[in-house]
């Protein structure tokens, strides 16, 4: 799938866990049935917190984990949750796996290390990337990739997020 540049894009400050939940808590509640987010970040940036704060405001119950070598985990929330960890997996590889019916199922998907099985992608989603600054910090940069996608990075861009979203 074509790669084309975000309709829009936001950054976020993320100085504590708390904040990340927030983050995460504010997309989980504009998520639809349909919904890709794909989530990239060096190694303890905050990409499975990220991915089990989601979860959570999706309703999971329960443990939430890296699916590192199980590399699709499923979950029941208020819709269903597909979350994945292609780290260790080829393009070739996940092309196998009939991916497609997840992104394009009746749950939210979140793909963690998804730059690489890029071009495997759907052309609309939420692209996250974490980056860990020099006072621990994380700055999460938001692409919005079509629609509604590009409306939420304009939201987060003039409203931020806070405990209510």
């Amino acid at each position: 799938m074509a790669q084309s540049l975000p309709q829009q894009t936001a950054d976020f400050t993320s100085r504590s866990l708390e904040d990340t939940e927030r983050l995460a808590a504010f997309l989980a509640s504009r998520a639809f049935p349909g919904t890709m987010i794909t989530l990239d970040g060096d190694l303890g940036a905050g990409k499975t917190h990220f991915s089990k704060a989601f979860a959570k405001h999706l309703g999971v119950a329960g443990m939430v984990n890296s699916p590192t070598f199980t590399i699709i985990k499923e979950y029941e929330g208020r819709m269903p949750f597909y979350h994945m960890d292609v780290y260790r997996i080829h393009e070739d590889e996940a092309a196998e796996l009939g991916l497609d019916e997840y992104f394009f199922g009746q749950g939210a998907t979140l793909v963690e290390w998804s730059s690489r099985i890029e071009d495997l992608l759907p052309e609309q989603r939420l692209s996250l990337h974490i980056t860990v600054n020099a006072d621990d910090s994380r700055t999460i940069v938001c692409e919005g990739y079509g629609d509604p996608y590009g409306d939420w990075c304009t939201e987060l861009k003039q409203n931020g997020v806070n405990d209510n979203s």
